[in-house]
């Protein structure tokens, strides 16, 4: 008895957060260890559904570096880098559709279809509702210059779950797109339908101070603070401008957050504290 008294306790200490965000919008930025390990991939597909079903509207945004790469070398296409930039030329963007929508986005949807939600998949391609133009030196690699939201707001308004691959269209007719990073694809996205927050799963803990303490809540200014001081440095410091991106949109809250911990999704929307960095405006 005691074990149900505390299922149902579980359940009440979520309600105020099932409130609160009823109805709203969350981006989620997938990738790390819970886009490859079999049993967190479970883990957040079981979230997703949840997170869905009790009125939140979710979009995901996935990455996909590491099967791209095993791809390209698979097919015998040079993989090719610049300051942890991909650089992109033609064979290498047919290989990055083939990874990205090919592969890892059909295979998200049907894992969060088995799990109830009502998922699917598109790219920044589909209704050219994200353009991009071309980042200097690393070819068919961009970076997003326009979002239109109609789409993705018609799919969530009809309480479907968009998973979309980081691939964006270009204004020019008969080009063949871009490969954008899902970071800073999550972050336009996000600000273009309004999101309340962006959540970006990655494979540490949050943001570090200098004595490895996880930093909960952070803001613009001491973020720049923080960078200033080389707190935040290497490949933390990406993550963080695009939380800083997203903010500068109009998303209200910007989370980093720790992929490998099972249900790391729930533990963070539905408690108090949380489990990730949140950086706010």
């Amino acid at each position: 008895m005691q074990a149900k008294i505390r299922v149902v306790q579980t359940l009440l200490d979520a309600l105020p957060y099932i409130r609160k965000f009823y109805g709203e919008i969350i981006v989620i930025k997938y990738g790390g260890a819970a886009q490859i390990d079999p049993a967190l991939k479970d883990k957040f597909a079981q979230d997703v559904a949840l997170l869905s079903l009790v009125g939140m509207k979710i979009v995901i945004v996935h990455g996909g570096g590491k099967s791209i790469t095993r791809l390209s070398e698979q097919l015998g296409v040079k993989a090719e880098f610049s300051n942890g930039l991909r650089i992109t030329d033609k064979d290498a963007l047919r290989v990055a559709q083939m990874a990205l929508i090919g592969e890892i986005n059909t295979e998200i949807v049907g894992m969060l279809n088995d799990h109830g939600a009502k998922a699917i998949g598109v790219s920044g391609k589909d209704g050219g509702f994200v353009k991009a133009v071309a980042i200097e030196n690393l070819g068919f690699t961009g970076e997003v210059r326009e979002v239109n939201p109609d789409l993705l707001l018609k799919l969530i308004n009809d309480r479907f779950v968009p998973v979309v691959a980081p691939i964006a269209s270009a204004s020019e007719r008969a080009h063949p797109g871009f490969n954008i990073n899902a970071d800073a694809m999550a972050s336009a996205i996000a600000g273009a339908i309004r999101a309340k927050k962006v959540v970006f799963m990655t494979d540490v803990q949050g943001v570090l101070d200098k004595d490895k303490n996880l930093l909960q809540s952070l803001s613009r200014a001491d973020v720049e603070r923080l960078k200033d001081e080389g707190v935040i440095a290497g490949g933390m410091i990406p993550k963080v401008d695009s939380a800083l991106e997203a903010l500068k949109y109009g998303v209200d809250k910007a989370h980093i957050l720790d992929g490998r911990v099972e249900h790391a999704l729930l533990l963070e929307i539905f408690t108090s504290e949380g489990i990730s960095t949140e950086i706010t405006r």
